[in-house]
C-alpha cells in the first residue's frame, strides 16, 4: 500500500484537476483499511517534498480515530515514536535505519546538514499527536512521550507531558547551545497548543506555572521565533481555560501581545500578528472582567492596525472587529474609559476610505467600518450620535465625494441604535441627506436614497411627518440616469410608504404612473426593488388602492410563471406583492380571482429556489388572513409545504481553523467522513440565510394558519405544535420569534379544536401547559430581547383574553419570571462586568421593557384589587426607570405601565400617590431613594417635550384622580394647572389633548365637588368630539351625560327665578327643547325627578313646536 500510496499522494497535489479527482477517489478507497496508518505516518517520515509529507499529516489526522483501536500494541507505538519524530526533527535528510537522539539534534544544528525543515509539517504532526493524547495521556498509555527530551530534563517527566515540556524550556535555556534553545522552546510550544485542544483541562491544575513561562517565552529577548510560538500558545491556552477567576490573570499578557504582534506586523508577519487579536476576541466574550486598564492598550492598537491601508484588507478588518466585539459586549468599559470619541475619529473616516476590492466585499474598510458604528450606535447611542452627527455635519461641505457619501452613510448606519435622538435632529439630519440627493455624483446621491430607506425604517412616526418634503425627492430620484440611484429611490420609497396612512393619497396616482412604467420597462432587479415599493404604497393606500389592482396583479401573472434560475427572484417578488395586495382590497374583491395565483403559488414551490419558498410561505399567510375559515380549502396543499420547509437541514456550515493547512489544498474532499471526530477548534458558524429565512416564514405561516382556521386546522396541531417547541429553542433567534408568536396561534387553535370534544378541556391543558412553560422558560433564558419580548406580549394578550382562572396555576412562576426581567437579570439582559456600571447611563431595549411593562396592567386586569401584594414588590424595579437621569421613552414606559395598573387595580393604588417611605415599602428590593412618590412624577411628565410622555402623563393622572381616593384631593389644583396648556392651541398633537379631556372627565366624575365646574367645563367642551384617541369617549362622553341633570336642574332655576331677563329664560328654553328633541326618551327620569314648580316653569320657556 505504502507504494501506491505514495503515487496518489503525489498525484493529489498535481494541478491538473481530472488526476486530482482520480487520485481522490482511490485515497478515499484506501483510507478504509487501517494499514493506511502504518502507511502514512512512512511517508510522514521519508517523503522527500514537504507537501506530501504535511499532505500525509492531514490525513492521519482524520484518519487516526477510526482505526486507533483496530490496530496492534506493536504499530500504535511506532505511530507515535514517529509522530514525535516528526515534530522534534522534521525534516533531516539521513538514511540511518535508529531513531534520531537529542544528541542528534545538536549535531545537527552545529555540523548540519539540516534540509527542508518545514513548520507546516511540524504542525500538522503536532495536530495528530493531540488527537492521539486525548485517548492515551489520561489512560497512561503514553507515558514517554516526551523521552526526545534530555536527560537532565527527568525530574520533570513526573508531572504532565505538557507542563514537563515548558519546564524544560527555562532549563534548556540557562545551559544549552542557543540554536538547540530556540528550536526546542519552538517545537514544545508547538506540541503544547495542539495538547490544548484535546488534553486541556489536564493542564488546569499547573496554570500558575504555565502562565509564568507562556509570559516568560512571550517576553524571550533572544529569538522572535519563540514569542511567535509563545503568542500561538497562549491564543491555545486561553481557549482551555474557563475558570474565571483564573482567566483575569491573562490581562498581565496584554502588553506583552501586543509587543510581538507590532514586532510581526513591522516584519511583515501578518497572518501571526491577528493572533493576538484572536486572544482578544476571547476575552471580550468572557463574562469575566478581563481588560481592566489594558482596554485602552487594545483599542489604541486596533485603531492603528485598522487605519494603516499598507495592511491587508483581512487584517485590518481584525481589528475593526475587536473594536466591534467591544462595543457589544463591553460598552461600559468603552464608557468609562471615554474610548467612543477617539474610537469614531478614526472610523468614521474609514467610511470614505476608497477600495480597490468589491464593494460588497464583507472586508471592505468602509463596509466594516459601518458595521462597526451600527453596532456602536445600537450599544451607545447617546455617546454616538454627536460625534457621528458633527462629523456628518463637517463631512457633507467637503469637496471630497467620498467624504460627502461617508456623510449620509453615517447617518443611515446610526439611525436604528440612535433612533430618539434622530428623531430629535431630523430637520437638519434631513437637510444633510436630501441636499446629497441632489449631488452631482452618482455613488453620493445613491448613499443618500439608501439613508433615507434606513430613516421611513426606524424614524417612525416622525419621518413620515416631512413626508411633503421627502416623498418629492425620492420621486426625482426615480428618474435618475444611474440604475443603482434609481434602486435605492425604490427602496426608500418602498420604506417611507410603508408607514404611511392617508398622507399617501395624494401620491398615488403619480407614484404607480412611474412604478408601472418602470415595472414594464426595466432590468430584472430593478423590477424587483419597484415591486416591493408598489407593495408599499398599496398597505398605505389600503382600498384606495383597488383602481390599480386589475392592472398590477395581471402584470404579476407574467412573473409568477417564470422558471429561470435567473428569474426566480422575480418571482419571489412578485408572489409577495400579490399577498400584499390581497390584503389591501379584501375578500370580497380578491377571493374570486385568487385560484391561479394559489397554484402559480404551489407550482413556484418546487423550483428549489428558497426565498421564492420564503414569499410564497408568506403569500400563503396573507390569504389566510383575508379568508379566514375560507382557507380551510387549501389547508391540504400548504400545510406539507410549511412542515418540509420547517424540517430542512437548517444550513449551519462550521468552519475549522485550517490555516495551519493551507499550503496544500484541497484537504477536505479527501478527507472528510465520518470517522473525523476530533478536529481543530472552531473559529465561527456561517449560515445559509436563505434557509433560514425560509424555515422562518414556515414557522410563521403554520400560525398564521391555525389562527385563522382555528377548528379546521385539528389535522395538523399535534405536528405543528412538536415542530414549534422544536423551533421555540432554535439556534437563530429569527426561528425561535417566529415559534413564540406562533404558539400563541396554536393555543387559540387548541381551544377553538378542543371545546366541544368529550376529552377536549384536558387537551386543551395540555397544550397550554406546553406553551407556557416554553414561555416562562423564554423570559429568563432565551437570551435575545425580542424573542424575550414576544413571550411577554403573548402571555399579556392572553391573560388579558382569557382571564386569572386560565393562568392561576402558573401565576407564581410568571410573577417570579417578570421580577427577573424587571431586575434585568435575565439572559438576555446580561451586560458585562468590566469597570463600573452607571445604572442611569444605563440604555435598555425599548421594544423588550415595554412587552415587560405591559404583563404588569394584564395581571391587574385579571386579578383586579388582588394584585395589590404582588405589585408591591414590582413597584420598586420598575420605578427604577422613571428616574429623572432615563432616556423619555422609559419614563413614560412607567408611567403607561402605572396608568393601566390603577386602571384594573382599582382603590390600591392610592398608596403609591403620595410619598412613599421606605418602611411602608418594606419589599422594596431596590434603593429607598427609588421609592417614590407616583404624582409626582406624572405632574412632571405632563410638562415633557415628548407627545407620547404628555399623552401618557394625562391618562395616567386622570386613572389615578378616578381611582386615588380622598389621598389624591390635595393635588386637584396642581393637575388642573397642569393639565390646562395641553387643551390650548399650543399643544400640536391632538391625542395629548383627548388624554387630557379624559382625565378631567374622570376628575368631574369623581369629585364634581372639587373641580370649579364654570371654568373647566368651558374649556372642557371646546376641544370636542374627541380627534383621534376613542379609548377616551367612554370617560368623557359619560362625563357629560352625568352634567345633563345638573344642566336640566339649572336650566329649571333659572326658569322659575323672577330676576332672570326673559332673554336669558328664551335662550335657555330653546336649548332645553333641542335636549328633548334628541334624547326624550332618555331625558323622562330627569325631568321626573324636577318639582311640579320647576317642570312646568321649564315647559313654559321652551318654545311650542
Amino acid at each position: 500500500m505504502a507504494q501506491s500510496l505514495e503515487l496518489l499522494l503525489i498525484q493529489f497535489l498535481m494541478p491538473d484537476n481530472d488526476a486530482r479527482r482520480q487520485a481522490e477517489d482511490q485515497i478515499k478507497r484506501l483510507a478504509k483499511d487501517p494499514q493506511v496508518i502504518p502507511a502514512l505516518v512512512h511517508h510522514l517520515r521519508t517523503a522527500k517534498t514537504p507537501n506530501v509529507r504535511q499532505l500525509s499529516a492531514v490525513l492521519l489526522r482524520k484518519k487516526i480515530t477510526g482505526h486507533w483501536a483496530k490496530l496492534s500494541p506493536q504499530l500504535r507505538q511506532l505511530v507515535k515514536h514517529s509522530l514525535i519524530e516528526s515534530i522534534t526533527l522534521e525534516h533531516r535528510n539521513d538514511a540511518r535505519g535508529y531513531p534520531f537522539l537529542y544528541s542528534d539534534l545538536v549535531w545537527t544544528l552545529d555540523h548540519g546538514p539540516w534540509t527542508m525543515d518545514s513548520p507546516p509539517v511540524r504542525r500538522a504532526s503536532a495536530n495528530v499527536v493531540s488527537i492521539i493524547a486525548k485517548y492515551a495521556v489520561p489512560a497512561g498509555e503514553w507515558p514517554d512521550l516526551f523521552e526526545a527530551y534530555p536527560k537532565g530534563l527527568a525530574i520533570w517527566r513526573q508531572m504532565l507531558p505538557g507542563l514537563a515540556v515548558l519546564y524544560s524550556l527555562c532549563l534548556v535555556a540557562s545551559v544549552g547551545d542557543c540554536k538547540v534553545v530556540v528550536l526546542e522552546t519552538k517545537v514544545a510550544l508547538i506540541l503544547f497548543s495542539s495538547l490544548t485542544e484535546t488534553i486541556g483541562n489536564s493542564f488546569q491544575p499547573h496554570f500558575a506555572d504555565l502562565q509564568s513561562l507562556l509570559l516568560k517565552c512571550l517576553q524571550d529577548e533572544t529569538s522572535n521565533r519563540v514569542r511567535v510560538a509563545a503568542l500561538k500558545a497562549v491564543g491555545s491556552f486561553l481557549e482551555c481555560t474557563h475558570d474565571g477567576a483564573e482567566v483575569v490573570k491573562f490581562r498581565e499578557f496584554i502588553p506583552s501581545i501586543l509587543n510581538v504582534s507590532r514586532q510581526c506586523l513591522a516584519s511583515g508577519e501578518e497572518d501571526v500578528a491577528v493572533i493576538a487579536f484572536e486572544i482578544f476576541d476571547e476575552l471580550i466574550e468572557s463574562p469575566a472582567p478581563l481588560l481592566g486598564e489594558s482596554v485602552k492598550a487594545i483599542v489604541q492598537f486596533s485603531l492603528e492596525v485598522c487605519s494603516s491601508q499598507n495592511l491587508e484588507t483581512s487584517t485590518r478588518h481584525q481589528a475593526i472587529q475587536i473594536i466591534s466585539w467591544l462595543a457589544k459586549y463591553k460598552s461600559n468599559t468603552l464608557k468609562k474609559h471615554k474610548l467612543v470619541i477617539p474610537i469614531l475619529q478614526v472610523i468614521c473616516p474609514l467610511l470614505a476610505e476608497a477600495s480597490e476590492i468589491d464593494n460588497d466585499d464583507d472586508l471592505a474598510p468602509d463596509r466594516a467600518a459601518a458595521e462597526v458604528i451600527d453596532t456602536m450606535a445600537l450599544n451607545l447611542s447617546k455617546h454616538v450620535f454627536p460625534p457621528v452627527f458633527e462629523f456628518s455635519s463637517l463631512s457633507s461641505q467637503s469637496v471630497n465625494p467620498k467624504f460627502r457619501e461617508a456623510s449620509v452613510t453615517a447617518l443611515g448606519v446610526i439611525s436604528e441604535g440612535c433612533l430618539e435622538l434622530m428623531k430629535n435632529k431630523l430637520e437638519p439630519v434631513l437637510q444633510i441627506v436630501l441636499g446629497a440627493l441632489r449631488d452631482p455624483e452618482q455613488m453620493i446621491r445613491g448613499a443618500a436614497s439608501f439613508a433615507l430607506g434606513q430613516f421611513a425604517e426606524y424614524l417612525q412616526p416622525e419621518i413620515v411627518s416631512h413626508y411633503e418634503s421627502v416623498l418629492p425627492c425620492i420621486l426625482n430620484a426615480l428618474e435618475d440616469a444611474s440604475d443603482e440611484v434609481k434602486e435605492k429611490s425604490y427602496y426608500a420609497l418602498a420604506a417611507f410608504c410603508e408607514n404611511m396612512g392617508e398622507e399617501i393619497l395624494p401620491f398615488v396616482d403619480p407614484l404607480m404612473i412611474k412604478l408601472l412604467s418602470a415595472l414594464q420597462n426595466s432590468p430584472r432587479h430593478l423590477q424587483e426593488t419597484c415591486m416591493s415599493a408598489i407593495g408599499s404604497v398599496a398597505s398605505a393606500a389600503e382600498r384606495s388602492f383597488i383602481p390599480y389592482a386589475e392592472r398590477v396583479l395581471e402584470l404579476m401573472k407574467i412573473f409568477m410563471v417564470l422558471t429561470k434560475d435567473e428569474d426566480l427572484r422575480s418571482r419571489a417578488r412578485a408572489t409577495e406583492l400579490v399577498g400584499i395586495i390581497a390584503m389591501s382590497v379584501g375578500r370580497m374583491r380578491m377571493e374570486p380571482i385568487l385560484p391561479p395565483f394559489i397554484e402559480a403559488s404551489i407550482t413556484g414551490f418546487g423550483l428549489e429556489f428558497s426565498e421564492l419558498r420564503e414569499y410564497t410561505h408568506g403569500f400563503f399567510s396573507n390569504i389566510a388572513e383575508i379568508l379566514d375559515d375560507g382557507f380551510a380549502q387549501y389547508l391540504p396543499h400548504v400545510v406539507p409545504l410549511a412542515v418540509s420547509s420547517c424540517h430542512l437541514d437548517d444550513g449551519s456550515a462550521v468552519d475549522i481553523d485550517e490555516s495551519e493547512d493551507e499550503n496544500v489544498n484541497g484537504f477536505d474532499g479527501v478527507s472528510s467522513d465520518d470517522e473525523a471526530h476530533d478536529e481543530p477548534r472552531v473559529r465561527n458558524i456561517s449560515i445559509r440565510t436563505g434557509v433560514l429565512d425560509e424555515k422562518a416564514a414556515a414557522t410563521q405561516a403554520l400560525g398564521l394558519f391555525a389562527l385563522h382556521t382555528k377548528s379546521s386546522f385539528a389535522p395538523y396541531l399535534e405536528e405543528s405544535l412538536k415542530i414549534l417547541v422544536r423551533h421555540s429553542t432554535y439556534f437563530h433567534e429569527d426561528v425561535r420569534l417566529q415559534a413564540i408568536t406562533s404558539l400563541k396561534h396554536i393555543l387559540t387553535a387548541a381551544q377553538a379544536i378542543f371545546q366541544s370534544q368529550h376529552e377536549g378541556p384536558t387537551k386543551a391543558i395540555e397544550v397550554l401547559d406546553t406553551v407556557m412553560n416554553i414561555y416562562i422558560k423564554t423570559m429568563t433564558e432565551d437570551d435575545d430581547k425580542e424573542v424575550v419580548a414576544q413571550a411577554c406580549m403573548s402571555i399579556s394578550d392572553f391573560i388579558k383574553d382569557n382571564g386569572y382562572m386560565a393562568i392561576e396555576s402558573y401565576i407564581v412562576r410568571l410573577v417570579e419570571a417578570t421580577m427577573i426581567l424587571l431586575r434585568e437579570e435575565s439572559a438576555c439582559q446580561q451586560t458585562e462586568s468590566d469597570g463600573e456600571i452607571d445604572d442611569d447611563d444605563t440604555e435598555h431595549d425599548e421594544v423588550l421593557m415595554d412587552a415587560v411593562s405591559d404583563l404588569l396592567p394584564a395581571f391587574a386586569k385579571s386579578m383586579g384589587s388582588q394584585f395589590a401584594p404582588i405589585f408591591e414588590n414590582m413597584f420598586g424595579p420598575l420605578m427604577k426607570f422613571a428616574k429623572a437621569s432615563r432616556p423619555p421613552p422609559d419614563r413614560t414606559m412607567v408611567v403607561a405601565c402605572l396608568a393601566e395598573v390603577a386602571q384594573h387595580m382599582g382603590a390600591p393604588i392610592a398608596g403609591y400617590i403620595d410619598v412613599v417611605s421606605q418602611e411602608s415599602m418594606t419589599s422594596c428590593l431596590i434603593a429607598p431613594c427609588i421609592c417614590v412618590a407616583v404624582m409626582p412624577l406624572v405632574l412632571k411628565e405632563l410638562l415633557s417635550s415628548v407627545a407620547t410622555n404628555r399623552r401618557n402623563a394625562a391618562f395616567c393622572v386622570g386613572e389615578l384622580c378616578k381611582n386615588g381616593g380622598d389621598s389624591v384631593l390635595k393635588y386637584y389644583g396642581d393637575v388642573l394647572r397642569s393639565l390646562y396648556p395641553l387643551f390650548g392651541d399650543s399643544e400640536p398633537d391632538d391625542a395629548v389633548r383627548d388624554n387630557a379631556a379624559g382625565a378631567v372627565a374622570r376628575m368631574i366624575m369623581v369629585h364634581p365637588e372639587s373641580i370649579p365646574l364654570n371654568q373647566v367645563i368651558p374649556v372642557f367642551l371646546k376641544v370636542l368630539p374627541l380627534k383621534e384617541d376613542r379609548e377616551e369617549s367612554a370617560a368623557v362622553y359619560s362625563c357629560i351625560l352625568s352634567l345633563v341633570p345638573e344642566l336640566v336642574n339649572i336650566f329649571a332655576q333659572v326658569a322659575v327665578s323672577p330676576d332672570e331677563t326673559s332673554e336669558a329664560k328664551s335662550n335657555i328654553g330653546r336649548a332645553f327643547s333641542h335636549l328633548i328633541s334628541l334624547y326624550g326618551h332618555q331625558m323622562q327620569p330627569i325631568l321626573s325627578s324636577l318639582s311640579p314648580t320647576h317642570a312646568n316653569a321649564l315647559a313654559a320657556i321652551a318654545p311650542k313646536s
